[in-house]
């Protein structure tokens, strides 16, 4: 169990979505073991008491765009509803707890927010309030937002899951954050500088030049294999997705080799199925919920490759649409008709699954090379290897991104 506690906190930590010194990890195995001795472990230790989980996390993440969520949240709201597809699938909402809620010495003060600490807390000033608001949540929900303090998420059978659960929550609140700011403009104290301090920090687009990629076609298993790893971290060591958001497969001789469902882009090695387009064999069990769509693609093109990812800007900007106030379409990621461009980027709408992006996605891609789903990410191709996917990856992330700015700007300008 530690060595999953130094593994995790190595990933946040390279995730750059978590501050260093905020990170706690508190699991169970015989005894409570956390990361961590402080006056933090007797309130995971009484949270920990109340639920049938392996492990929890607390850390504050690296942006503060929970707290601005909430803060510029109605007085009786109780949770984050993010619009993005993952997230309403997995999460569904964020639930949080304010910080009048609970006790002011636990609240970290504006000026630690700056220096990146999290107040000391003495054991004999807990009184039980905050462990049994937390376990109340983390009954109904694998995560929430404490206000002020930071992320908690929960692993029922590992710690794993907690660290998926604490990255889908940065991720939701990234993009809500910056696709409300299109429209709510700055309104907090400070909040236009963090803004424009992240926006300069941010990494730059990957040199695809200085990258190694096989060239295709490639025809022996262990090559196929051994690249589809390497250009799964590839994604997330450039920064473009985060470790679990996306997919990926080759296509040689019949047989789809695509990541399994749920695995980590940059822990690939072992977690790659090999499935036979004729169903002929029972990889396609374990294999991503995505295969419909990667199935479809080598159906009706000549494609050899396919990249899908969760880019966090490309997700803002398939979001966006000038016609939504006209429109009498409820669920515009599920059911809008239309293609829509930006710049030469096409943006489709569809669920998971056979009748939804599986259908949608495909003739697109054959089309463009290239499809970016409602609220859900791209899929990019290649005709025999993986570098002109990823370049297209890293392409479309790049023009959504200066995109999101050319418009925040425009429409800050229009107040």
């Amino acid at each position: 169990m530690k060595d999953q506690i130094v593994k995790y906190t190595k990933k946040l930590i390279q995730d750059k979505t978590a501050i260093p010194d905020s990170i706690r990890f508190y699991a169970l195995d015989d005894e409570v073991i956390a990361s961590r001795e402080d006056a933090w472990k007797p309130v995971f230790e009484s949270v920990l008491a109340e639920l049938n989980v392996v492990g929890l996390l607390l850390a504050q993440p690296a942006l503060p765009f929970a707290d601005y969520l909430i803060a510029k949240a109605g007085g009786r709201e109780r949770r984050i509803y993010p619009r993005d597809s993952e997230t309403k699938t997995f999460l569904h909402d964020i639930p949080f707890i304010r910080k009048e809620e609970i006790d002011e010495k636990m609240i970290m003060p504006a000026c630690l927010v700056v220096n990146h600490d999290i107040p000391f807390i003495r054991k004999e000033e807990i009184d039980g309030g905050l462990p049994r608001k937390i376990a109340a949540v983390l009954r109904e929900r694998k995560g929430l937002v404490i206000e002020g303090v930071g992320f908690v998420s929960s692993g029922t059978v590992t710690l794993e899951q907690a660290y998926i659960i604490y990255s889908s929550i940065f991720h939701a609140t990234f993009i809500k954050y910056l696709y409300d700011l299109l429209e709510t403009g700055f309104s907090l104290p400070g909040e236009r500088e963090v803004f424009y301090n992240f926006r300069e920090s941010r990494p730059t687009a990957p040199d695809v030049n200085s990258l190694r990629f096989r060239q295709g076609p490639l025809m022996e298993r262990s090559e196929i294999l051994d690249e589809i790893a390497v250009v799964g971290r590839y994604t997330v060591e450039t920064g473009l997705v985060d470790s679990f958001f996306g997919n990926i497969s080759y296509f040689s001789d019949g047989i789809v080799y695509i990541s399994q469902t749920g695995a980590s882009l940059d822990g690939l090695d072992g977690f790659i199925d090999p499935v036979p387009m004729d169903n002929s064999s029972t990889y396609g069990i374990t294999a991503s919920s995505e295969l419909p769509v990667h199935r479809r693609i080598y159906e009706t093109t000549d494609c050899r490759t396919v990249l899908h990812g969760h880019p966090k800007f490309s997700i803002i900007i398939s979001m966006l649409c000038d016609k939504r106030a006209v429109c009498e379409i409820v669920d515009c990621g599920k059911n809008c008709p239309e293609t829509r461009m930006f710049g030469d980027i096409p943006i489709v709408a569809g669920e998971i699954g056979v009748g939804g992006i599986a259908k949608n996605v495909p003739p697109v891609v054959r089309e463009f090379g290239r499809a970016l789903v409602f609220g859900h990410g791209a899929f990019c191709v290649g005709r025999n290897d993986f570098k002109e996917a990823f370049t297209e990856l890293a392409r479309m992330e790049e023009a959504c991104s200066t995109g999101y700015f050319r418009l925040l700007r425009q429409r800050l300008d229009a107040v």
